[in-house]
C-alpha cells in the first residue's frame, strides 16, 4: 500500500523568519524562510529530504516559525504521545547544525506530538485519544536542557495516548475533532477549576469529550478564536 501523506501545519512566514522543524523522534532542524523553495498553488512541492537532512523513517511532526531564536525568556514546550512534557529554553537551539540536534530524549516507542512556543507564563492543555484533557501552568515544569527526558504531564489509562497540546489562552475555545468527523468547541475556562486555578501536571485530567461509538475517539485538538 502507498503511504498516506497529509498536511501537518500551515502558517504565514517571511523570507527571513527562522522555521524550526521538529520530528517525531525528538530532533529539531532549522531553516530560513527563503531556503524553502517557492512554488504555485497547484505545484506538488519539494520533498522534505531535499531541504532537511532527516534520517530514514523520521517524520516532521510540527513546525514553529520565529524572527529570532537568541532571545532570553522564551521556551519551547514539548508534549509526547505517552504524556511526557518538557520545557526547553529557546536559546539552547541557537547553534543548530544542518543535520539537526536532539531537543528531547524519549523512551522507545514514544513520539513527539506537539511543540508550542511560550513566554514562561502560559497554561498548557493536553488532550488524549479517549477524550481526557488536563490544563496546568507551564511553570509546573522546570526548564531543562536538550538531553533531559522530561516529566509526566498527564497520566494515561491503558490504551489511551496524547493527540495534542496547546497553550490555554483565556477567552479562547478548544476545538476537538473525532475520528468519525464530529467536532465541538469548548471554552478554555471549562478546563480550569473554580477560582481560576488550573490543575497540576501529572494527573488524569478531566473529561473533555464524551466519546461514543457514533463519534469515534478524539483525533485532533486546536485552540481557536471566533474569527478563525
Amino acid at each position: 500500500a502507498l503511504p498516506i501523506y497529509y498536511v501537518v501545519d500551515v502558517f504565514t512566514a517571511s523570507t527571513h523568519d527562522y522555521i524550526l522543524f521538529f520530528t517525531d523522534t525528538g530532533k529539531v532542524y532549522r531553516k530560513k524562510g527563503y531556503q524553502i523553495p517557492e512554488s504555485g498553488k497547484t505545484a506538488k512541492g519539494t520533498n522534505i529530504i531535499n531541504i532537511l537532512q532527516v534520517e530514514s523513517g523520521e517524520r516532521v511532526q510540527t513546525m514553529i516559525h520565529t524572527r529570532s531564536i537568541e532571545d532570553d525568556g522564551r521556551f519551547l514546550f514539548m508534549v509526547t504521545r505517552s504524556g511526557t512534557v518538557k520545557r526547553l529554553p529557546a536559546n539552547t537551539l541557537k547553534n543548530l547544525r544542518n543535520n539537526g540536534i536532539r531537543a528531547l530524549r524519549m523512551d522507545e516507542g514514544d513520539q513527539l506530538i506537539a511543540v508550542r512556543e511560550t513566554d514562561g507564563q502560559q497554561r498548557i492543555l493536553i488532550a488524549t485519544h479517549d477524550g481526557m484533557a488536563i490544563c496546568f501552568r507551564e511553570s509546573d515544569v522546570r526548564p531543562m536542557g536538550r538531553t533531559a527526558v522530561g516529566v509526566r504531564g498527564i497520566k494515561l489509562r491503558e490504551g489511551d495516548f496524547v493527540i495534542g497540546g496547546v497553550r490555554a489562552i483565556p477567552n479562547t475555545t478548544v476545538l476537538t475533532i473525532t475520528e468519525h468527523g464530529y467536532g465541538k468547541r469548548t471554552a478554555i475556562e471549562e478546563f480550569i477549576r473554580a477560582g481560576g486555578e488550573p490543575q497540576h501536571r501529572g494527573g488524569y485530567g478531566l473529561k473533555g469529550y464524551q466519546i461514543t461509538e457514533k463519534t469515534g475517539k478524539a483525533a485532533g485538538v486546536q485552540l481557536v478564536e471566533e474569527e478563525d
